[in-house]
Parts: C-alpha cells; sequence; structure tokens
C-alpha cells in the first residue's frame, strides 16, 4: 500500500489524467511498503501464503471490475464516496468513507513500523536501546507531518524522490528470485506436500495480502480530472490492479518461501536478509537504506491523503467545519495534526506486541477497516444491476457476487482483534457525522429564512 499519487485528486492542482498515468496512479499507489514488512507476516504460513495471494489475485480483480463498472456507469458521482451514497444515502456512505480514513490512519502505523524495523538494520541502537523504536516511529510521524503542514509543495517534493528509489527493491528481489530458480529450480522452494494447503491457513494470509493490494480503486477520481473517463478509468484500474498484484505476489512469497521461514519471521528486514544473503551485506543495507526512504515516503503521502480527504469532506458539509481548516499555506490543519496524533496512538497500540506482530495489528485493522468501503460499493453494484443502472451481464453478475464474497472472506481472515478495533474506530466517527449533519441542516434552514426574508 503505497501513496505515491494518492493526493492527486483530492489537493493537487487539476490535469488530465490518460490511461497511462491513470494506470500509474493505481499501481503507485498498491505498491508500496508491503513489500518489506509482509514476508515476515506470510512466512509462517508456507504455501498458504501463494492460496491467500491466489484468491486476492481474484478478489482483488472482482473489485477492480465493480469500481470499473461503477466509473463507468456514474463517471460524476466522484469515487467511491459517491458510489456508496448514491446507493446508499449519506449515512451508510460516511460510514464506508469514515472506515477508509480509519484504514489510511492505521496503514501509516504499519509503514511507520515497517520503516522503523528496517532502520534498525542501518542504526542497530534504534533496537536495541530502551523505546527506540517507538520513539523513532514517533519522530519520524511528527517530522512528516511538520512537512505536510508546510503545504502541498514540500510534501511533493519528498514524495517524487522516495517514489523512484522504492523501486530498485522490487526490482532486487524479483531479478535475484528468477536468478535463483533459474539456478536450483523447484529445490529452493519447500514442498508442496498433502495437507500442506489448508482453509485455516489460507484466511489467516488472507488479510495480509489483501492489505498490500489497497489502493486499487485509486483511479475512481471525478471525471473532470480523467480524459474519457467511461473508456480511462475501468481500463486503468484492471490493468493497475493486476500488473501490481503479479508484482507484489512474486516479490512477497520469494522472499517467504526462499528462505528459513523461522528466520524470516523473525526478521526485522526480511527483504535485506534475503538480498544480503546472496549479494553481501553491502547490498543488504543498501536494501535497507531503500527500503526507509521507502516507507517515510509513502507515510508522507498516506499523511496528506489523511488529512486532505477529511478536509474534502469537511468542504461538502459531511464532516465539521473544523476539519477544513487550512493554514496561510493552504495544508489543511487540523485534519493533518488529528491524522498525527491518531497514528501515533495506533502505533503505541502496536508496540505492545512483539516483533512483526506489531506490523500485522496495524496491516489487519487497516485492511478491516477499508474493507467496509470495498464491501458497500460491491452491494451498491448488485442493487445497480437489479434496477437497471448499471448494463446486465452474466461477467458483471459474477464480478459484483465475486466482489462480495472475497470481502466477506477477507472481514474473516483479518481476525477478530482488527475487525473488535475497527468498528470501535468506525463507530467513534457517527457522533461527529451527526453534528455535521445537524450543522449543515440548520445552515439550510438559514439560507431558506433569509432567502423568504428577501422574497
Amino acid at each position: 500500500m503505497s501513496a505515491a499519487v494518492a493526493v492527486t485528486a483530492a489537493s493537487a492542482p487539476r490535469r488530465k489524467f490518460g490511461l497511462w498515468l491513470a494506470t500509474a496512479l493505481v499501481v503507485g499507489n498498491i505498491i508500496g511498503s508491503a513489500i518489506f514488512m509482509l514476508p515476515a507476516g506470510l512466512a509462517p504460513f508456507g504455501w498458504n501464503a501463494v492460496a491467500a495471494w491466489v484468491v486476492t489475485a481474484i478478489g482483488s480483480r472482482a473489485l477492480a471490475w465493480v469500481f470499473a463498472m461503477l466509473s463507468r456507469a456514474l463517471p460524476g458521482a466522484g469515487g467511491s464516496y459517491g458510489f456508496m451514497r448514491v446507493g446508499f444515502g449519506d449515512g451508510v456512505a460516511f460510514l464506508g468513507a469514515w472506515g477508509y480514513i480509519m484504514s489510511i490512519w492505521s496503514a501509516n502505523a504499519a509503514i511507520t513500523i515497517a520503516g522503523v524495523s528496517y532502520a534498525t538494520r542501518l542504526v542497530p541502537s534504534i533496537g536495541t536501546m530502551p523505546l527506540g523504536e517507538p520513539i523513532t516511529a514517533y519522530a519520524g510521524i511528527w517530522l512528516l507531518t511538520l512537512v505536510n503542514l508546510r503545504g502541498l509543495r514540500d510534501a511533493g517534493v519528498v514524495q517524487f524522490v522516495t517514489s523512484v528509489v522504492k523501486v530498485l527493491p522490487f526490482a532486487a528481489v524479483i531479478g535475484l528470485a528468477a536468478w535463483r530458480l533459474a539456478g536450483g529450480g523447484m529445490a529452493t522452494l519447500p514442498p508442496l506436500e498433502a495437507g500442506t494447503l489448508t482453509l485455516a491457513g489460507t484466511s489467516g494470509a488472507l488479510g495480509l495480502t489483501l492489505y498490500a493490494m489497497l489502493g486499487l480503486e485509486s483511479a475512481t477520481v471525478p471525471a473532470d480530472a480523467v480524459d474519457d473517463p467511461a473508456r480511462t478509468v475501468p481500463r486503468a484500474t484492471m490493468i493497475g490492479t493486476a500488473f501490481s498484484g503479479m508484482l507484489s505476489l512474486i516479490a512477497t512469497c520469494a522472499v517467504a518461501l526462499m528462505l528459513p521461514a523461522d528466520a524470516v519471521h523473525a526478521s526485522k528486514a526480511p527483504v535485506s536478509d534475503f538480498i544480503a544473503l546472496s549479494w553481501g551485506d553491502v547490498a543488504g543495507g543498501f536494501v535497507a537504506f531503500c527500503a526507509v526512504v521507502s516507507c517515510f515516503g509513502c507515510l508522507n503521502g498516506w499523511l496528506l491523503l489523511g488529512g486532505e480527504l477529511p478536509a474534502a469532506m469537511a468542504g461538502s458539509g459531511t464532516l465539521p467545519s473544523w476539519f477544513g481548516h487550512r493554514n496561510a499555506r493552504g495544508a489543511a490543519r487540523h485534519a493533518l495534526l488529528l491524522g498525527g496524533v491518531v497514528t501515533t496512538a495506533l502505533t503505541t497500540m502496536a508496540y505492545t506486541k512483539v516483533g512483526v506482530a506489531a506490523y500485522n495489528f496495524a496491516a489487519l485493522l487497516s485492511t478491516a477497516t477499508s474493507l467496509v468501503m470495498y464491501l458497500l460499493c460491491a452491494i451498491a453494484a448488485v442493487r445497480f444491476l437489479r434496477d437497471g443502472r448499471l448494463p446486465r451481464s452474466l461477467g458483471a453478475w459474477v464480478a459484483a457476487t465475486l466482489a462480495i464474497a472475497f470481502s466477506v472472506w477477507a472481514f474473516y481472515g483479518s481476525g477478530w482483534e482488527a475487525l473488535g478495533w475497527g468498528a470501535v474506530l468506525i463507530a467513534a466517527g457517527w457522533p461527529i457525522y451527526k453534528v455535521a449533519h445537524r450543522a449543515a441542516r440548520a445552515a439550510r434552514a438559514a439560507r431558506a429564512a433569509a432567502g423568504a426574508v428577501r422574497a
């Protein structure tokens, strides 16, 4: 999960997206920090991780198809929030959108933990001194929050540089995996024996693999930001999702399967260890450096998006006007600060766990809260197919049904802890929505009264 260009539609000056730029938007937003820590989380599942990736590849393609259909039929809806609003009304749409905001802030915690974990490879004292990792995490969160408070230009410069750097570890892992397979064949992988694949194992890995695919809806931006949205958005969504899924599957499973599972699961820098085993400590250290830069670049982008999205919702009256306050540089000051506070709190909660469990907690929480939006959009698609607002076809029905089934399965795979905390975070937004709703209703009544007086 990344944020290379996730803020484009929400905050940057308008420019028309063609097919390649829109596809890059999807790929850039999916491919991010997950490659760096996900192998450690997936290692205990063995070949079940591959099975989970196959299910995720199918399910994410079904979800991508749902978003493609919705964007083609409702190009002016304004993306996922608009689809939910048309399908279910303001209240339900708010819960889905608020869940997405919670997903962003949870992902920020996961990204931070991944970056700090790799930083221990470069500066071992971070991992050995008391509270070294949490303190480093807090410093990263608030340093980048301050960068974002300086305005979009400074945040954009940081984002461009880190987006280039993050490509290098992907290329290194895939290249090394291909080289090892060419030299040793299937002997480089653990044996696939009867009973290796289980429903429980696949389900357990599913929440983590879906986390790596969050952002597949990125091309569903408002119609005025995309050139020929009825054609461009569906094609970009499908191409970008398929390409990102293939790269993520290869990169994460190569590390998880080609190294001893116990060693990968205990590693603070699994990708760095994978590279160092064949190419030496210098290469491993370089990958660790790239990982740190990439993770904190992702954090920069998602902090920005986590401020801009609530500010945009405040502008439409969905959230109280407090969230829309901007400083002299145009940054969403209140929303950015709140995002920093929540991200810090979730990071603290995650660090009550040991090792990769801290990362898994934040990643699964991000998955669970984002699934509310995915499930609602899939159900909306079924409703639109039934009433004729979406063109009916066998493929459309299959995609929408698969998307619902996959979302429900992924909810289960996220685990009860993530679901419980996700429910608490989403429910916490409802009183905020009611305040905004009452304020908007009072404003409409005041405008109506003023109009009656003038008449």
